[in-house]
């Protein structure tokens, strides 16, 4: 029985499901749409005061010599419709207002393909200028178009969550169209299904081919099998934001010689750990990394987009789990209210004012008090 095989029809119907059944990772694709919304944004209002040196007219590369390379490479972008400054305000302008809106998701279909279309263009206008980061962050947008990231933790969903509360008591209308529209809703349905699904697969699939790539590239080089790579790294001038903090880190030669080696295999294995409970260790050890390289070579944009990239391998279970986990936090990090020294109230005693004695304890009571008081006392009392 233990070499029975899975016939290539069950198979093909476990991949059918797979891709029809129902969509996957909507929490993850709703977690790229806001880090590379939010990452994109962030990156605009950052080079707002050399918009003009980087892709305006004031350019050194003018939108002259933008358009004589688009004819070689194919390229396209809106900035180059016009070597006005005003057009470059609009134009800017309006990247700001998509990113934003992408990040909320808002009528996220649509600002989804506006926001790949604004990072399409100035990702050409100035095409060499970028690095690593831009073009996986250009990547990422292409492939958030076909998914449907608005469905979680976005405008999007939270209008169907009030119209469905406001028709929760109103009478079930019944449903328009005879069955060729039933089967055409249902169609469409499994289409968005399919489409979605070969979009996080996509995703996935890139950050796998950049992993397993840098990985093997390394493995080739000298310096890295010999553990003296990221000396070498610390030690690039165009890379050493912080030269003392570089200088500190390069001391510990063990350490660096270590890391460097985790780096290659982290890379090499990370598309081999993806379908069992090793990847959360890895991810986190890809999270040091990555932080590591933001910090040390001043490369931020490009960890950020990593760091974004690598929560698509994370389950919906874990995001669901989120909201839950930081309620429980605050629960405990809550403070007291002032006054409030333990749970219970103080109770008053049977001398408290206010406090209900019966007669014979209120008679006891002052007959003590009688027989405690000086003698002055009780003459002047007579």
């Amino acid at each position: 029985m233990g070499n029975e095989q899975i016939p290539p029809t069950s198979r093909c119907d476990a991949l059918r499901e797979l891709l029809t059944g129902r969509p996957v990772s909507l929490y993850a694709a709703s977690v790229l749409r806001i880090g590379y919304g939010f990452l994109y944004l962030g990156f605009l209002l950052r080079e707002f005061p050399h918009r003009d040196e980087i892709w305006g007219p004031g350019s050194p590369w003018t939108p002259a010599l933008a358009r004589q390379l688009f004819g070689q490479t194919g390229w396209n972008s809106f900035l180059t419709l016009s070597d006005d400054r005003a057009w470059l305000e609009l134009c800017y302008a309006a990247a700001v207002v998509t990113s934003t809106l992408f990040m909320l998701g808002w009528r996220t279909r649509i600002t989804s393909v506006l926001f790949a279309l604004v990072v399409t263009s100035f990702h050409a206008r100035a095409i060499f200028m970028t690095d690593g980061g831009d073009n996986l962050i250009l990547l990422m947008s292409l492939y958030l178009v076909l998914t449907a990231c608005g469905r979680r933790w976005s405008l999007d969903a939270r209008r169907v969550r009030v119209k469905a509360a406001r028709a929760g008591g109103e009478p079930r209308k019944p449903v328009k169209g005879g069955p060729l529209v039933q089967e055409l809703r249902g169609a469409r349905h499994t289409l968005t299904t399919v489409v979605h699904n070969c979009g996080m697969f996509l995703i996935a699939a890139q950050v796998c081919f950049l992993y397993g790539s840098a990985g093997l590239y390394k493995v080739q080089g000298a310096s890295w099998g010999s553990g003296t790579a990221l000396h070498y790294v610390l030690h690039l001038e165009l890379f050493r934001p912080w030269p003392a903090l570089s200088q500190l880190v390069d001391e510990h030669t063990t350490l660096v010689a270590v890391a460097g080696y985790m780096t290659v295999l982290l890379q090499v294995a990370f598309p081999f750990v993806l379908f069992g409970r090793l990847k959360y260790p890895v991810l986190v050890m890809l999270l040091g990394m990555h932080l590591g390289i933001a910090v040390l070579m001043g490369l931020p944009l490009f960890s950020s987009a990593m760091i974004i990239a690598d929560a698509a391998f994370l389950p919906d279970r874990f995001y669901v789990f989120l909201p839950h986990l930081y309620r429980r936090l605050a629960r405990r990090v809550r403070p007291m209210p002032q006054g409030a020294v333990g749970a219970v109230p103080a109770q008053a005693g049977p001398g408290a004012p206010g406090s209900p004695t019966r007669p014979a304890e209120r008679k006891d009571a002052e007959r003590k008090d009688a027989a405690s008081e000086p003698a002055g006392d009780h003459s002047a009392a007579r």
